[in-house]
């Protein structure tokens, strides 16, 4: 059953990144997005994650499906409504008021659901309609990451850097572009006429730095991530290719929201001949309070194509929902009303595929925005030979129109015609039915939009922006005739020489750098490095933390490139960070920028070793004493676990000291003392690097997620407590599994009611164990064989032997949920529970100084008299205990079957028994309160 959420709030509030993370954590999904130019950028993020044969590209104009493809990145009217995928988003669902565009989102939100997930995303002011359309929808309020401010009417010659003016019309875009030539050396161009790749190249103008200002309409409100300060607007009315009109507030806030990014306030007003915001307008739009959208655009999905008259009646068949409503001057239908008239089609058209054909071809999107009589001709023009289902477009014909749109000659308005123009065919192309070779006019169509979309790239930077002004000139100092250039990949250049190489803040100068011209132009290249380490060192300082990354040789990487290394510090725990680089800035513009890698690799510390972070500043190990203290210190020092077998004398704990060690993040066993979370993956690789830079030799992490491997002969004991794994014969065993492993065995034990017992090659696989190195783990916890096959060898009941005997007196506390209260807590059926007056308490392990009572001998080897003692009237314990809740075995012990109801106490007839906390007369001190010795399980 899928869940249906909608995430809803303004712009700037991680909504499409957070779906596409969803989308990757599922084995398939899919994903709608309102523009072909955020598909693609989201495809090639998707690409990057999963690899090129696993994501699909499905828009109007462009088709990348690999067979292999488990995740569809599509615009809206291009989402395949025959797959279904474990996840599904839609994304700005508050276009489906559009009335253009409106009833294909109101279909997907209507519609289509993912198997497990569906993500709604959008303005909030699509809550209450999707609350009254009693979806189901479970709604998440979103808030912006930064504040927007109205800063009022602005001169555009007084404009800040880093503002985008918004304009809605190509007269009034291009007439602030050339303004902006004159006035700030040029400025980026963006409309919605513009394909995709014009765009894209546009906006790198922009975002390089090597121009100021953007200059836009209202396509720079969906779809382009920009890093704008401000955004002005010169008008706030537009053409919508049907009237004249005023924008909308919640249209005005879409646009105005593009200002800031991320934590960077932003900041929108108004410039030239628009008029201002009222109070209340600008109010409102800073705190993001819109009108509701109180209906949305709807069309009947259940089509009939049985005839072009049925057809259309079907289009026209209203939703009886007043919430829904249908738009009767849609292009695509009145395209269609259109063909019905036309004397060379009429509506008596008839037949499923033919009526089909139809539709399909007064769905071809208006690119040239040529208005409804314009497109109507083309479709028309396009009827004339496509009607017919078996019909194709010819590769002659289609020849003769590529050559007339090939040519990349001609000013801005010819190129843009021609780029519409080729758009056009682009969509055809994507149709295999239209065509008779579609595989070959798609990439033909593509090689032509891709050559005029560059040239109009270039038509229009050469007109708007006067390189020689938007040159770098100043840090060139006395060599200002100079040209400094920084690339993408980080090489610096000098009127078109390479001399070196920015990487991080280290500046590599190439082998020939002393070939160029002299002294002046290798000054150039260092008076154009320091502003450029500058604004690094700066971009470091208020970097985020995900900005920053650990790697495996112990460096920092800052957007993929090393920028500090760790040096040993106090304590492996507490490294120092050293900058890599940066030599040619002053020590006070570096300093910053370490403090803040300093400050991120102390919470990357504290985020991965939570448990450490808190004893090394001593918040966990205030509440410990004694001995718990001492066992938080050797965690501390050792890193992941503890190996408690060879303490000598073994380690003694009190159930406060362990309930104290357990709040503190640490659990003690009777084999380990472990750290839980410093034994995930990502903590173990950190302890690993950690421990490398404190002892300067290289340190041997664990495989990852392993519950055991093989001992090679290279592990020293130091590295296998740092990973957290103990040592088990030949192989190295995971201490919480090693724990668990120990109650199992203890579990066989008490079930078999006798020293020797069996023990299945299953419970190998608790800890990934192979056969033969199976005995050895056995061994580890103190077993020896009791008896084998005669005829194989093999080893079918096993003993504990006689030095490492589990003594009795320890067992297990209950969970606290179980725990009598008052007493000392008695037994009831825990693994390994005996009488209390079975086996007496003693000094150590292996009974040296045992004091034993007349009536509490140990029995024969090989043989189990306990129920013969009670038969000699030998007294029943009161009550079988319950396991020790500060034990670390007690959450899998409370996993195991419940135990059977205890049998009736027998009468006590010869003597009381003994006191919980006595052995052998003895007081209950005398076994040492809270005692902790190693002991194999029972």
């Amino acid at each position: 059953m899928t869940t249906l959420k909608a995430i809803l709030g303004p712009t700037n509030t991680g909504k499409t990144h957070y779906a596409i993370e969803r989308m990757l954590g599922y084995g398939t999904g899919m994903i709608g997005l309102p523009l072909r130019l955020l598909a693609r950028e989201v495809y090639d993020r998707v690409v990057a994650a999963k690899g090129y044969p696993h994501a699909a590209l499905i828009t109007g104009e462009e088709r990348i499906c690999p067979p292999t493809a488990r995740y569809f990145i599509c615009t809206v009217e291009s989402m395949p409504v025959d797959i279904r995928p474990d996840f599904l988003a839609i994304d700005e669902i508050q276009l489906a008021e559009d009335e253009d565009r409106g009833h294909v989102f109101t279909d997907r939100i209507l519609n289509m659901r993912g198997n497990h997930e569906t993500l709604l995303l959008g303005a909030d002011t699509m809550r209450g309609l999707l609350r009254e359309l009693k979806l189901g929808v479970e709604t998440e309020p979103r808030e912006r990451f930064s504040e927007l401010r109205y800063t009022g009417h602005t001169k555009i010659t007084k404009l800040p850097k880093r503002t985008a003016i918004v304009g809605f019309s190509a007269e009034e875009v291009y007439a602030i572009a050339e303004l902006l030539r004159r006035q700030k050396g040029g400025a980026a161009v963006v409309m919605g006429a513009l394909s995709p790749r014009t765009r894209n190249a546009q906006v790198a103008l922009y975002q390089s730095g090597e121009v100021d200002y953007i200059v836009a309409t209202d396509a720079i409100g969906m779809g382009l991530n920009l890093n704008v300060d401000r955004v002005v607007f010169a008008s706030r009315s537009k053409f919508d290719g049907r009237r004249h009109r005023a924008l909308t507030l919640a249209e005005c806030g879409q646009i105005a929201g593009r200002a800031g990014r991320f934590r960077t306030d932003g900041e929108f007003g108004e410039t030239g001949s628009c008029p201002p915001f009222t109070e209340e307008e600008w109010k409102a739009i800073e705190a993001h309070r819109f009108d509701p959208v109180d209906a949305i655009q709807w069309r009947n999905s259940a089509l009939d194509f049985s005839s072009l008259r049925n057809l259309i009646r079907s289009l026209e068949k209203p939703s009886g929902n007043p919430r829904l409503i249908h738009n009767p001057h849609a292009l695509d239908e009145w395209v269609l009303r259109r063909m019905s008239e036309d004397g060379g089609i009429g509506p008596n058209v008839t037949g499923d595929r033919k009526v089909r054909r139809l539709w399909d071809l007064a769905r071809l999107p208006d690119f040239r925005k040529a208005g409804p009589e314009g497109h109507g001709r083309l479709v028309l023009g396009l009827a004339d030979t496509l009607a017919d289902p078996d019909a194709r477009l010819s590769d002659a014909g289609l020849e003769r129109r590529m050559e007339d749109l090939a040519s990349t000659n001609g000013d801005i308005a010819k190129l843009q015609q021609r780029l519409a123009a080729i758009r056009t065919w682009t969509y055809a192309a994507h149709r295999p039915d239209w065509l008779e070779n579609p595989g070959y006019w798609q990439q033909k169509t593509r090689e032509i939009e891709d050559s005029l979309s560059d040239a109009l790239h270039e038509a229009l930077t050469a007109r708007f922006v006067d390189r020689r002004t938007t040159a770098l000139l100043a840090s060139l100092k006395k060599e200002d005739a100079l040209v400094t250039n920084l690339t993408p990949d980080g090489d610096v250049t000098v009127e078109g020489h390479l001399v070196g190489r920015l990487k991080g803040l280290t500046f590599e100068p190439v082998l020939d750098a002393r070939t160029l011209e002299g002294k002046a132009v290798r000054g150039a290249a260092l008076a154009a490095i320091r502003p450029m380490l500058s604004q690094r060192l700066a971009e470091i300082t208020g970097a985020p933390s995900d900005a920053f990354k650990l790697t495996e040789g112990a460096e920092i990487e800052f957007k993929g490139a090393a920028i500090a290394r760790l040096a040993r510090g106090a304590s492996w725990i507490a490294p120092r960070a050293e900058l890599i680089g940066a030599v040619e800035v002053e020590a006070s513009e570096r300093a910053p920028a370490l403090a803040r890698v300093e400050e991120w690799l102390k919470s990357e510390i504290a985020r991965l070793l939570p448990t450490h972070a808190k004893l090394a500043s001593g918040e966990a190990g205030a509440g410990l004493e004694g001995m718990a203290r001492g066992l938080a210190f050797r965690i501390l020092e050792s890193g992941a676990a503890v190996d408690l077998r060879t303490d000598d004398p073994p380690a003694r704990i009190t159930p406060e000291q362990r309930e104290a060690l357990k709040a503190a993040g640490i659990r003690a066993g009777r084999v380990a003392v472990h750290a839980p979370d410093a034994q995930k993956p990502a903590a173990q690789r950190v302890i690993a690097i950690l421990k490398a830079v404190a002892s300067g030799t290289e340190y041997p992490l664990a495989p990852e997620g392993a519950g055991s491997f093989a001992l090679d002969g290279t592990w020293p004991e130091e590295a296998l407590a740092a990973n957290g794994y103990l040592r088990f014969g030949r192989r190295a065993v995971r201490a919480d599994l090693a724990e668990r492993l120990g109650w199992e065995i203890a579990k066989r034990r008490k079930e078999a009611g006798k020293n020797a017992f069996a023990i299945a090659i299953d419970m190998a696989s608790m800890v990934s164990c192979p056969a033969d190195d199976w005995p050895g783990v056995l061994k580890g916890f103190g077993l020896a064989p009791a008896e084998k096959d005669k005829e194989t060898g093999a080893v079918t009941l096993w003993r504990y032997g006689a030095r490492t005997r589990p003594e009795e007196g320890q067992t297990a506390r209950p969970p606290r949920a179980e725990r009598p209260q008052g007493d000392r807590p008695k037994r009831d059926g825990a693994p390994g529970d005996r009488p209390q007056s079975d086996r007496p308490q003693g000094k150590g392990p292996r009974g040296e100084g045992r004091g034993r009572g007349r009536d509490d001998r140990r029995p024969p080897r090989g043989g189990d008299t306990r129920n013969d003692r009670r038969q000699d009237n030998r007294p029943a314990p009161p009550q079988r205990k319950v396991a020790d809740p500060d034990s670390p075995f007690a959450a899998l012990a409370a996993l195991l079957p419940p135990p059977k109801p205890p049998k009736p106490p027998r009468p006590q007839k010869q003597k009381p028994p003994r006191q919980p906390g006595t052995d052998g007369g003895k007081p209950a001190e005398a076994a040492g309160e809270g005692s902790f010795v190693y002991k194999p399980f029972q």
